[in-house]
C-alpha cells in the first residue's frame, strides 16, 4: 500500500485531548468529528491540504485516553498516515482498528518539514520525503495488520473474513 500526502508536522507528546478536544465527544458521525481533528493545533487540518495529509510527529503520539474518537477524527478529516517517532500503545490500536495507517520511524523529525511531499510504502517500510529526497527506513507493517488496513478497519476486515466462510 502506498500513500502520499503533504507532511503536517507535530513535535512530541501530542495527545487524544488535542488531537480530538473532548467537547466533540457528543458527536457519532465521523464527518464532523473530521472537522475538529487537530483543531486546537491545527485548525481546518484537513482542509489545508486537499491532496491528503500525512501527519509526522514526535515522541508518543496519542497519549492520553484510550477513546477511538482520535484517530477516527484523523482519517475523517483527510489524513491517510501517521508516521511518528512513536505511538501510545492505544492510540497505535485504534489507528489500525479503524483503518488509519501508522508507522513508528525513529528520526522522522528531523527529515520532514511541515508542509514536504511524502510517499509511505507500508509493506517496505520505507518513506521517502519527494520534496528533499531523503528516504528513511522502519519497520513494515505486518501482513496481518496489512490486511485490516486494506479492509479498512477491523469491522470490514471481520465482515470479509465471515462471508468467505
Amino acid at each position: 500500500m502506498s500513500l502520499n500526502g503533504k507532511a503536517a508536522k507535530f513535535g512530541d507528546n501530542v495527545d487524544t485531548d488535542v488531537i480530538l478536544p473532548g467537547k466533540y465527544l457528543i458527536l457519532t458521525d465521523a464527518d464532523q468529528l473530521g472537522e475538529h481533528a487537530m483543531e486546537g493545533l491545527s485548525p481546518g487540518l484537513g482542509s489545508k491540504f486537499a491532496d491528503g495529509v500525512i501527519i509526522v510527529a514526535g515522541e508518543n503520539f496519542g497519549q492520553g485516553s484510550s477513546r477511538e474518537h482520535a484517530p477516527i477524527a484523523l482519517k475523517a478529516s483527510g489524513v491517510k498516515c501517521v508516521v511518528a517517532q512513536s505511538f501510545a500503545r492505544i492510540f497505535y490500536r485504534n489507528a489500525i482498528s479503524i483503518g488509519l495507517p501508522a508507522l513508528e520511524c525513529p528520526g522522522i523529525l528531523r527529515e520532514v518539514r511541515d508542509g514536504d511531499e511524502l510517499l509511505v510504502e507500508l509493506e517496505q517500510g520505507e518513506i521517502r520525503n519527494v520534496t528533499t529526497g531523503a528516504t528513511l527506513r522502519t519497520q513494515p507493517i505486518p501482513d496481518g495488520l496489512l490486511q485490516v488496513l486494506n479492509a479498512g478497519g477491523i469491522i470490514e476486515y471481520l465482515k470479509r473474513k465471515r462471508s468467505q466462510r
